[in-house]
C-alpha cells in the first residue's frame, strides 16, 4: 500500500489515516470533509489495508450509495488500485441494474467489497441466506449520508443497519459526506441505539475555496422565470472555454430544455450530453462512460449526478437557476476539479431578480461555511411495515427480540409496544376493515408467539414489490426497431397522440403509436414540448431565504448589485416597503378590473403552492370572490374581484386546523400519499410475476381501498402514514405553519394604487403554466414588459 502511495508521489492525507486508525481500535466513526479529499478512499482504505494484512474470502465490506451511478462510478475507480495493487479482492455493485444471474451468484459467493443501495440491500436481507452471508461483515461504509438519512430511504438503511450489527455483531459503521450541518445529529443516526459516544467524528483538511461567479445576462436580467434559458449562448461560450462542464439543471424537464437550447448555440458542434433519472440504462450509462473517458465537452443532468461522481476531466459545473441551498450547491460545485489544493470553478445562472439576490446569497453561504439545517424526525410507519416483512422472508422471527432490533435504529427509538402491535396486525391481515380478505393476510403467529410468513406467495410478492422510491407509473420510450430510450410519466403520455412530438433524451420525437405499456417514435425536426414530471420542486431553504430578506433590508449592500437589481429595489422602496427581516409584507393593488394580495413569505413554492389553495378557499367564505393564484419561491399572489381589506384575517393560524383538513381530504393531496404508503407498506402490488401492473390499475387498488379505509377504520396504520406524508413532505406544513403563527405580529399591509416592482416576477407568472411552446414565450416576455414599465414608473 506504501509503494502504491509513493509510486505516485501522493502522501495519505490526514483524515486518511484517523480513519485507519479509528478503524484498528474498532469504533464508528463519521468523516466530515470537502469534496476532492478522498473521502472515498477514506472509507475503503481501512478495508484494503485489512485485506492485506488478513486475505480472506466473504463478504468484508459493504458500501451504500443513494445513487446507483455513484455505486458504478466508485466501482471504476476503485477497481485501478486494486488492479495496480495485483491485490485478489472482488469488488461488484449491486443494484436494480445488475442482472438476475449476477445477484443469485453474489448472493452464494459474494466478493470481499459489495457496492449497493438501501433498497437492494434491504432484498438481501429478505432471504435465510442473509444470515451466513452477512456473518462475517467487518464493515458498512455510507456514503453522502447526507442525500438520505433524513428521508424514508433513510429509515429502512438504519433498519438494515440494526439487522446487519445482530447478525455480525462486530461490524463497523462510517459514514461520509461534504455538508452535514449538524454532526452530532447524523452521529447519533449512525450509532447502535444512538448513542453518539460510540461513533468518532472525523474532520477532513480544508480545500481551496471555489471561484464561484454569476452569469449576468447581455441586457437585463429577466422578471421571471427559474431556468437561466435566456443565457443559453453565454452557457455555450463557457463550454467552450473550459475542458469539460456539467450543467446542472433541477428538473428532468429543464434539463431536456437546455440541452436543446445549447444544441442550437452549438456552433462548434462540441459533443454534448444529457444525463436524468428517466433515461435508459443504456443510455445513461453511455453517457457516463464518455465523461470518464472525456469524450464529451459538456454534460446537462439533473441531481441523477449531484454525488460523489468524479470525472477528472470536468473542470467547470454550471448552475441553471438558483440552486435552492447552499449544501446542494457545494456539492454541485465539488463535481469540478475534485482534487483538495485547486478551487473548483462555478458559474451560477440565475432565473429572474429574486434569483439573483438568492444566487449572491448562496455565494454568501458558501463564503462562511454556513450549510442548509438537517432535520430528523421519527421514522416512517410505511418503511417500517417492509422492513418487517422483509425480516420475516428471512425467517420466522419473536416479537419482543424484533422489537429490540427495531429500537436500536435511531428513527424508530421511541417505537412503543402498541404501534409496534398495529404494525403486525397490518401485516397480518390488513387491518379490521380488510381482514376478510386472504390477499391481505401476508403473516401468521404460531402457537408458540413466532411470527412467520403465512405462505410463499408473499415472499415471491415482497421481492418483486420491494422499494422506497415510488415513481410515478412509466411508459417505456422506444424506436420501432427496438432501441429503448427511456421513460416518460404516464399523465403526460395520456395527452400525447399518434403525430404529437415532444423532445425527449435529447431528440425531438415524433408518435407512430402508443399502448398502455410503450410510446414506439420516431425523430423528427418538428417543434416538441418537453416531457412533465410530477413531485415538488426543489423547497428554497430557510437560510438562503432569511438571506434574500437581508439583502432586501440592507440598502448599503445595493451598489454591489447590477443596476436592473439596484433600480428595482430603490423604486420598490420608494413606491412602497421592502420587508424587514421577520416582517410579512403584504401588498394590495388593483389592476384591470382585479383585485390583487401579494404576500412576500419566502417560504419557498411548495408551501406557497398549499397557502394558494387554503388562502383562496378563506377569500371564497369571506365574499371576496377569488378568481385564482401563482406563487414562486418567494412570493405567493391572490386576486379575485373584490378589494381585500383585511389580509390579517386569511393568515390566521386557524387555517391549518379548519381549511386545511377539509382541504386535503377533499382534495386527492392525500389519495396520492396513500398510493404511495401502500405499495411502501406492501398493500398493495406494483408487479406481480411475468407482469408490471398499469399506474391506472395500481391507481384503481389503491384508491378503493383508501375510501373502504376511510369510511370504515378512519384510524388504519396507512392513513395514519398517509397523513404524516400529506402534512410533512406535500405541503411544508412545517414552514406554514411557522409563518401563520408569526403572521399576525409581524404582517405589514400597504394598500397601493397600482402594482409595485417587487409584485412583477411573481404576477408574471398568471398564465404562464398554460404555455409552453417559444411563441408562448414571447407572448410573455412582451406581457412582463408591459406589467414592469408600469410598476417602474415613478
Amino acid at each position: 500500500m506504501e509503494g502504491w502511495f509513493q509510486a505516485r508521489a501522493w502522501q495519505p492525507r490526514r483524515h486518511q489515516l484517523a480513519m485507519l486508525d479509528e478503524a484498528r481500535a474498532g469504533r464508528h466513526a463519521l468523516l466530515v470533509a470537502t469534496t476532492g479529499a478522498g473521502k472515498t478512499l477514506s472509507g475503503f482504505l481501512p478495508t484494503l489495508v485489512d485485506l492485506i494484512e488478513h486475505p480472506a474470502e466473504g463478504l468484508h465490506t459493504l458500501y451504500v450509495s443513494p445513487l446507483k451511478a455513484l455505486a458504478v462510478d466508485i466501482q471504476r475507480n476503485l477497481l485501478a488500485p486494486v488492479a495496480e495493487m495485483a491485490l485478489d479482492i472482488r469488488v461488484e455493485t449491486r443494484t436494480g441494474d445488475t442482472p438476475s444471474d449476477r445477484r443469485q451468484r453474489q448472493r452464494v459467493r459474494p466478493p470481499q467489497i459489495l457496492l449497493t443501495t438501501p433498497e437492494s440491500l434491504s432484498l438481501l436481507l429478505s432471504y435465510p441466506d442473509s444470515f451466513t452471508m452477512f456473518a462475517g461483515l467487518r464493515t458498512i461504509v455510507v456514503d453522502e449520508v447526507h442525500a438520505f438519512a433524513t428521508g424514508k430511504r433513510g429509515d429502512l438503511l438504519s433498519l438494515c443497519m440494526a439487522r446487519l450489527q445482530r447478525i455480525a455483531p462486530t461490524m463497523r459503521r462510517v459514514a461520509l459526506s461534504a455538508t452535514v450541518a449538524d454532526p452530532d445529529g447524523y452521529r447519533a443516526w449512525l450509532a447502535p441505539d444512538g448513542d453518539i459516544d460510540a461513533v468518532s467524528l472525523v474532520r477532513g483538511e480544508p480545500g481551496a475555496d471555489p471561484d464561484i461567479s454569476i452569469l449576468l445576462p447581455q441586457d437585463r436580467i429577466p422578471w421571471s422565470g427559474h431556468s437561466g434559458r435566456y443565457a443559453a449562448v453565454q452557457v455555450m461560450r463557457e463550454i467552450e472555454r473550459h475542458r469539460t462542464s456539467i450543467v446542472f439543471c433541477n428538473t428532468r424537464s429543464l434539463a431536456e430544455l437546455i440541452f436543446q437550447d445549447l444544441w442550437k448555440a452549438n456552433d462548434q458542434g462540441l459533443p454534448i450530453g444529457v444525463h436524468h433519472g428517466s433515461l435508459s440504462l443504456e443510455a445513461r450509462r453511455k453517457v457516463e462512460a464518455a465523461m470518464a473517458d472525456g469524450r464529451l465537452r459538456a454534460l446537462v443532468a439533473t441531481a441523477s449526478l449531484d454525488l460523489g461522481v468524479d470525472w477528472g476531466n470536468v473542470d467547470c459545473v454550471i448552475q441553471m437557476g438558483a440552486p435552492k441551498g447552499s449544501s446542494r450547491l457545494l456539492q454541485r460545485i465539488g463535481r469540478a476539479n475534485h482534487r483538495l489544493d485547486e478551487a473548483s470553478e462555478a458559474v451560477i445562472v440565475p432565473g429572474n431578480r429574486f434569483e439573483y439576490l438568492e444566487a449572491r446569497a448562496a455565494l454568501d453561504a458558501v463564503e462562511a461555511g454556513e450549510l442548509d439545517p438537517d432535520l430528523f424526525r421519527p421514522g416512517a410507519l410505511d418503511v417500517l411495515a417492509q422492513h418487517v416483512m422483509a425480516c420475516a422472508c428471512a425467517a420466522p422471527f419473536e416479537e419482543q427480540g424484533l422489537l429490540a432490533e427495531l429500537r436500536s435504529a435511531l428513527p424508530y427509538s421511541a417505537l412503543t409496544d402498541d404501534l409496534f402491535a398495529q404494525v403486525l396486525g397490518f401485516i397480518q391481515d390488513g387491518g379490521y376493515s380488510l381482514k376478510a380478505y386472504d390477499r391481505f393476510k401476508r403473516l401468521t403467529r404460531d402457537p408458540d408467539g413466532t411470527w412467520r410468513v403465512a405462505h410463499p406467495k408473499f415472499i415471491v410478492q415482497h421481492r418483486l414489490n420491494a422499494g422506497i422510491i415510488v415513481e410515478a407509473t412509466m411508459l417505456g420510450v422506444r424506436f420501432k426497431n427496438g432501441r429503448q430510450l427511456g421513460r416518460v410519466e404516464e399523465a403526460f403520455a395520456a395527452t400525447l397522440s399518434p403525430g404529437d412530438t415532444f423532445f425527449f433524451a435529447g431528440l425531438s420525437l415524433e408518435v407512430e403509436r402508443m399502448d398502455t405499456e410503450e410510446l414506439v417514435v420516431r425523430a423528427t425536426s418538428r417543434p416538441a414540448r418537453v416531457p412533465s414530471y410530477g413531485g415538488s420542486r426543489m423547497a428554497l431553504s430557510t437560510s438562503l431565504a432569511d438571506r434574500v430578506r437581508g439583502f432586501l433590508a440592507d440598502p448599503s449592500k445595493w451598489p454591489n448589485f447590477p443596476d436592473d437589481v439596484r433600480e428595482w429595489l430603490e423604486i420598490q422602496s420608494r413606491r412602497s416597503v421592502l420587508p424587514r427581516p421577520g416582517q410579512l409584507l403584504v401588498e394590495t393593488f388593483p389592476r384591470e378590473g382585479r383585485h390583487y394580495m401579494v404576500a412576500y413569505s419566502f417560504e419557498g413554492w411548495n408551501a406557497h403552492q398549499s397557502l394558494g389553495m387554503l388562502v383562496t378557499r378563506r377569500m371564497e367564505a369571506q365574499g371576496l370572490k377569488p378568481t385564482g393564484f401563482v406563487s414562486n419561491d418567494y412570493a405567493l399572489a391572490c386576486f379575485g374581484l373584490e378589494p381585500i381589506t383585511d389580509p390579517a384575517s386569511l393568515f390566521s393560524p386557524d387555517i391549518l386546523e379548519d381549511e386545511f383538513v377539509e382541504w386535503v381530504q377533499g382534495s386527492s393531496l392525500l389519495k396520492r400519499a396513500f398510493r404511495e404508503v401502500a405499495v411502501i407498506g406492501g398493500l398493495v402490488e406494483r408487479q406481480i410475476p411475468g407482469k408490471r401492473k398499469t399506474g391506472r390499475q395500481v391507481t384503481f387498488s389503491t384508491d378503493l381501498i383508501y375510501d373502504v379505509l376511510r369510511k370504515y377504520e378512519p384510524s388504519h396504520l396507512l392513513l395514519q402514514a398517509a397523513w404524516d406524508d400529506a402534512r410533512a413532505r406535500m405541503t411544508d406544513v412545517g414552514r406554514l405553519a411557522n409563518l401563520l403563527d408569526r403572521a399576525a405580529e409581524t404582517m405589514v399591509h400597504i394598500d397601493l394604487p397600482r402594482v409595485s416592482p417587487l409584485a412583477v416576477p411573481v404576477l408574471v407568472l398568471i398564465g404562464r403554466e398554460r404555455i409552453s411552446t417559444s411563441q408562448g414565450d414571447d407572448a410573455l416576455l412582451v406581457e412582463a414588459e408591459a406589467l414592469a414599465a408600469e410598476a417602474m414608473a415613478e
